[in-house]
């Protein structure tokens, strides 16, 4: 599989909505760069969505510009962009009638594909994100939710688009699953390296996924652009402190594993045991709700690494 990927760049774009006098989106310049996440995200009213459906031209721009790897949005016929860019939303919009192998076929089908490859393309997809070959011949109504919104993915990702949208694409399902499939999300990004413009209201969502963070204000306006962890540890104002929350030394600890600690000899017994993977954040939990001051690092193949303390964790 190939894993081109294309950079997007906001310059000064603008949405002012006919019959109000301020914008939804406000001058909004940014780069995304090739393979990577940006995740938008801001209180009600902030243009998350609107700036999203501005780059595939659901909703027109007013001023300023939308180009993707260099070229803008303004100079590509409408139809053949949307194609062109993967779209993935919270409630899938799966056609009831098709099988998952119809809707994952659905662009396709338009570039004309044989049915062969349509047939093999959605079997290697359905693998992909994680579900059995056996569910091509299944309809929607048959799946479950967490379910429905993997096939959605796999239709997004069917043409091979280099740029993708998802506008709040885990929002209405259960926690559990919703951690799931951010797991695996991340997992998919790792192998195809796609350009990725994600929509969330959740700030934890936020700094899980994304490569970098748009923070916007009300009226659509960027109050920060930047790496999660730098948001986290340095917010630009005040309103991205008291956004991403007063617990945000705590989140940053969800940024970093023990793997990247520097560890101590093994040399105690009897400790909690955790895997060199695990996040600063998850382990500091273990070791309050347990009431230990320390535990034992141990790599994949359950061999110690080291002792790691509360001591080292909240340094």
């Amino acid at each position: 599989m190939r894993t081109e990927a294309a950079e997007l760049v906001f310059d000064e774009a603008t949405k002012v909505y006919p019959g109000r006098e301020s914008a939804a989106v406000d001058h909004l310049s940014l780069t995304v760069p090739a393979g990577e996440i940006c995740v938008l995200v801001g209180p009600s009213g902030g243009g998350k969505t609107t700036a999203l459906k501005l780059v595939n031209r659901l909703i027109p721009l007013t001023s300023g510009d939308i180009r993707i790897d260099g070229t803008s949005i303004l100079e590509q016929d409408v139809v053949e962009l949307r194609r062109s860019i993967g779209y993935v939303i919270q409630q899938v919009g799966l056609f009831p009638h098709m099988t998952v192998e119809g809707n994952i076929g659905t662009v396709p089908r338009l570039y004309r594909r044989p049915r062969s490859w349509i047939k093999a393309r959605s079997a290697e997809l359905l693998e992909l994100v994680g579900l059995d070959p056996s569910y091509a011949k299944r309809f929607p109504a048959q799946l479950s939710g967490g379910e429905r919104q993997r096939v959605g993915l796999a239709r997004a990702l069917a043409a091979n688009p280099p740029l993708m949208l998802m506008d709040e694409p885990f929002g209405a399902i259960d926690p559990i699953v919703r951690a799931r499939l951010q797991d695996e999300f991340l997992r998919l990004q790792k192998e195809i390296r796609k350009t990725v413009v994600f929509v969330t209201h959740d700030v934890d969502e936020a700094i899980k996924v994304g490569d970098r963070i748009a923070i916007l204000r009300e009226g659509g306006r960027l109050a920060q652009y930047d790496t999660p962890q730098q948001i986290l540890e340095h917010p630009a104002d005040e309103f991205v402190a008291e956004f991403v929350g007063r617990d945000r030394a705590l989140k940053a600890l969800a940024l970093r594993t023990l793997g990247e600690l520097e560890l101590s000899p093994a040399t105690e017994d009897g400790l909690p045991r955790l895997p060199a993977d695990t996040s600063l954040r998850d382990a500091l939990a273990l070791l309050v709700a347990e009431r230990r001051n320390a535990l034992l690092v141990i790599g994949a193949d359950g061999a110690p690494l080291g002792v790691a303390t509360r001591e080292d964790l909240l340094a």
